[in-house]
């Protein structure tokens, strides 16, 4: 639901142009992944609920590949338009390359924040916006016991923000100020475009500094304002250890809202939940447990230890034992998996099914209430509803060219260690004996059977046993 902040016009500038050097990787930095996402997604997916009528992405850096990410995962901001910073002069010059895409409004809010800074909240935001009406800017701030390396928020004796001075430039006074510019502003349309038409590259970098508006909204005689926040939400990620610390936090955020929803989880320090996976009241996650990507878990399910699931639907009242592993699947309600169970992509398991340890799936059907409970393979396979597939049974479904077909129809027995050679069909009820290869088609209601005769020499074994000690010895 779009919950509309204020009343004036809102727009978006989102700043995602650098390549993140520090980072020390081919790929830009805001396509990093945290919590199964890229880190600018967070970003973006808070305009639409703040009524943000238009969103101005600047890139410079692999902008089509970012581009083309954002399209593929399907994240629309209000009425996208990318902007394009060809060379790295800095967030002000940023801003500016964003501004002609950017209705001319004067009475318009522009929100400018960065592609970095995942863990920003809504509620922060909104907080921001209702601060910054009336003035001309208004900018979320931090106090840090050891601020090195960051711009400094200056006030004067009775706390009116003056300035920003980014850290290269601070005298040795200024250095001492614990405030730090967090670098998210809410700033009114008509002053933004004057003032960036003033700031000037005047400092030790050479460059534009977006943070000089500050001084320019003092100098107007306008309204400039700092809100404190807390360090965690304003923290951007420079580094891998800047993303590994935001991790961190989002999965605490993550975990505290599973677990204020009715989810139990015995060890939350060591359950990895991406941002997005849904889970039902009165499931229960065991140490170790990692869900991914579009996971969805229904209610009243247990997930074991050292469980990891990937794009996995599980409907209510399913049991994973430890250390089950599944992409790309779904099972139905009631079902029980593992130990050490493996459902590659295209697993579909039916309600009651079993699947028990050391038993791998891939691209197979398995119906309702059949089980495979033990050390078997089944591969691009259809198996209806009450089928028994007994200890060691495979399926072989790729002949070194091709991959091919298996159907076992309702109610079939497998017995253990049975060879189904694809392409073929068992039919309904039919029993397939122990050790049994089957090359062609089963009918129905048949019993199939295809061993080696047995051969027994009575008495034999002990002579068997003279004869090798014999042969060991010479």
């Amino acid at each position: 639901m779009t919950v509309v902040v204020n009343r004036a016009p809102l727009d978006a500038i989102v700043l995602a142009a650098g390549l993140g050097t520090r980072m020390r990787s081919q790929r830009i930095k805001v396509l990093h992944d945290l919590c199964g996402r890229p880190m600018l997604e967070y970003t973006l997916r808070l305009l639409a609920p703040l009524g943000v009528r238009r969103t101005v992405l600047v890139l410079g850096h692999q902008a089509e590949t970012v581009a083309e990410t954002l399209k593929q995962r399907q994240v629309e901001p209000p009425d996208l338009q990318i902007a394009l910073q060809t060379e790295p002069r800095g967030t002000a010059d940023a801003v500016r390359t964003a501004l002609p895409h950017l209705p001319v409004d004067d009475s318009a809010q522009v929100l400018i924040l960065y592609g970095d800074t995942p863990l920003l909240t809504l509620e922060r935001l909104r907080d921001l916006l209702h601060h910054a009406e009336g003035r001309a800017l208004s900018l979320l701030s931090t106090h840090l016991d050891d601020p090195s390396g960051y711009g400094r928020v200056l006030r004067n004796e009775v706390g009116a923000v003056l300035r920003i001075v980014e850290d290269r430039d601070c005298s040795a006074e200024e250095r001492r100020c614990g405030e730090i510019n967090g670098g998210m502003y809410a700033v009114n349309s008509g002053f933004l475009r004057r003032a960036l038409s003033r700031v000037r590259a005047s400092n030790a970098q050479r460059e534009f500094y977006l943070t000089d508006l500050v001084a320019e909204a003092v100098a107007e005689g306008a309204q400039a304002s700092a809100l404190p926040v807390p360090e965690g939400e304003v923290l951007g990620v420079n580094d891998r250890v800047d993303l590994a610390l935001a991790e961190k936090l989002m999965r605490r955020r993550i975990n505290e809202g599973h677990m204020r929803r009715g989810v139990t989880l015995r060890d939350p320090e060591s359950t990895y939940i991406d941002d997005g996976v849904e889970i039902g009241a009165d499931t229960e996650l065991g140490p170790g447990v990692v869900l991914r990507g579009h996971t969805r878990v229904g209610a009243r399910c247990r997930i074991d230890a050292g469980c990891v699931l990937t794009d996995v639907t599980i409907a209510d009242d399913s049991q994973l034992k430890p250390y089950t592993v599944a992409t790309e699947s779904t099972v139905a309600e009631k079902v029980q998996l593992g130990p050490f169970s493996h459902l590659r992509p295209g697993s579909d398991l039916g309600a009651g099914a079993h699947v028990g340890n050391f038993v791998e799936l891939k691209k197979t059907r398995l119906g309702a209430g059949s089980k495979a409970n033990h050390l078997t393979y089944l591969g691009d396979a259809e198996l209806g509803d009450g089928v028994n597939v007994g200890c060691g049974t495979i399926t072989c479904n790729y002949d070194g060219f091709s991959k091919h077909r298996t159907v076992v129809e309702d109610g079939v027995f497998i017995g253990s260690d049975t060879q189904l050679v694809a392409p073929v069909r068992v039919g309904r009820g039919a029993i397939i004996a122990s050790g049994t290869t089957v090359t062609r088609d089963v009918p129905a209601d048949a019993l199939t059977l295809s061993r080696v005769p047995q051969i027994d020499k009575p008495g034999y074994a002990e002579t068997l046993r003279t004869r090798l000690r014999e042969k060991k010895g010479g």
